[in-house]
C-alpha cells in the first residue's frame, strides 16, 4: 500500500534465536553461524530445486520501514513542513512545561550541539516499543514487537497522532526478542547515524528550497520490561527496583513464589513512627536513611565497563561488573 507513494519496506530474514539478521555481511548466508540453526522452516535444500529453494518460508522475519524516505515525504507536505517548525516558532517561552522543548533536555542538546540547534527543521524521536499479541487471544503464547518513532518537533497534541507518527520496525513473533533487542535495533541506529553524520537532503515545500536534515534519538517510551531489554538494567530479581538499584530491599517468598520489595518507610522522615512500628512492618524497626541517588556520572561509570553484544554464542557472555545491568545500551 505504501509503494506508490515511495516509502520503502525491507523484509529482512532473522534467526529463529534472535543471533543476527541474514542482512548486510550475512545476506548470502542460508545457516546461521552462531546456534548454526537454519534460516528455513525447510532443513533439506539439496532436495529442492533452484526455484523451489526461492520459495523457502523463513523461520523468522522482521520488517523495517526505512526512516529517511518518511521524513522526505513529510517535507514534501506543505501544511506538515510548516508544523516540523512548530517547537521554535510559536512554542511559548514562559517557563511552564508544555513541550519537551520547555524542558531541561531539549536545552542541554541545544547548548551541547550549536550546529543542531541552529537548523530548526532537524528533528528528534521518541522511540516506542512493547510487545503485543495482535491475534487478540489472550491464551495463545505470540508475542510482535513493533516499534514506532514520535517526532517532537510538532505540537504536543498532534506528537502522538497516528497520522504523524512513524512505524519503523515490525519484530514477527513467536517469540519477544527480550535482551537480544539490540539486533534489530542495529538496523534503526544506522540510519539514525547516517543522517547524523552524512548530509540528507530534503525538499522542503512551505519554504520552496532544498536543506539538509539531521534526526537523533530524544528519548524511549517503554514499560518496566521494555526499559530492561532497552536499557540493559535489571528490572527484576534482587536488584530489581529502579529506584533502589544497588541498595533494593528485597525478599523471595518461598510459599507465592514472588519477589517482595520492602524498606520503603525508609524514605520517611527520621522522627516519623511508622519507622519504630515494629508491628507492621515485619518485626524490626528501620533506622536506615533513603537509598542514594545515582548521577548520570555514576551509571555511566558502570555501563561503560560493559560492551554493546549484538549476537548470542560463543564470546557474548560477559563478567557483569555489576549486577544493576546486564549489557551497554546500543544508543
Amino acid at each position: 500500500m505504501i509503494y506508490p507513494l515511495g516509502l520503502e519496506v525491507q523484509k529482512i530474514h532473522a534467526c529463529d534465536n534472535d543471533c543476527i539478521l541474514y542482512h548486510d555481511k550475512y545476506a548470502a548466508l542460508d545457516q546461521c553461524p552462531m546456534c548454526e540453526l537454519s534460516c528455513y522452516k525447510s532443513d533439506s535444500p539439496e532436495a529442492m530445486t533452484v526455484v523451489d529453494q526461492n520459495k523457502r518460508p523463513p523461520k523468522k522475519v522482521v520488517w523495517y520501514f526505512p526512516i529517511i524516505p518518511h521524513l522526505k515525504r513529510l517535507f514534501m507536505n506543505k501544511k506538515i513542513a510548516k508544523l516540523m517548525r512548530w517547537h521554535a516558532k510559536k512554542c511559548m517561552n514562559d517557563g511552564k512545561l508544555r513541550h519537551p522543548a520547555d524542558g531541561s533536555q531539549w536545552r542541554a542538546i541545544d547548548s551541547r550541539y550549536k550546529t543542531f540547534k541552529r537548523e530548526i527543521r532537524n528533528v528528534r524521536f521518541g522511540l516506542s516499543t512493547n510487545e503485543m499479541n495482535p491475534f487478540n487471544m489472550v491464551s495463545t503464547n505470540h508475542s510482535t514487537c513493533p516499534m514506532t518513532l514520535c517526532i517532537y518537533n510538532l505540537l504536543p497534541w498532534l506528537c502522538m497522532k497516528r497520522t504523524y507518527v512513524m512505524m519503523s520496525l515490525v519484530i514477527q513473533g513467536p517469540h519477544q526478542p527480550g535482551n537480544n533487542i539490540d539486533v534489530y535495533l542495529q538496523l534503526v541506529v544506522d540510519e539514525l547515524m547516517e543522517m547524523w553524520t552524512s548530509k540528507v537532503k530534503v525538499w522542503d515545500e512551505y519554504k520552496k528550497e532544498h536543506f539538509y536534515l539531521k534526526a537523533l534519538l530524544f528519548i524511549t517510551i517503554s514499560d518496566l520490561l521494555g526499559l530492561g531489554c532497552l536499557s540493559g538494567q535489571v528490572t527484576k530479581g534482587y536488584k530489581g527496583c529502579v529506584v533502589c538499584m544497588e541498595d533494593t530491599d528485597a525478599k523471595w517468598m518461598k510459599n507465592s513464589k514472588k519477589m517482595v520489595y520492602m524498606g520503603h518507610h525508609r524514605f520517611l522522615s527520621l522522627d516519623h513512627p511508622y519507622r519504630k512500628n515494629k508491628k507492621s512492618f515485619y518485626g524490626i524497626t528501620e533506622d536506615r536513611q533513603a537509598p542514594r541517588t545515582l548521577t548520570t556520572k555514576d551509571i555511566l561509570t558502570k555501563v561503560n565497563k560493559l560492551k554493546v553484544v549484538l549476537r548470542k554464542g560463543k564470546g557474548s557472555k560477559q563478567a557483569l561488573s555489576s549486577s544493576m545491568f546486564k549489557k551497554k545500551l546500543i544508543f
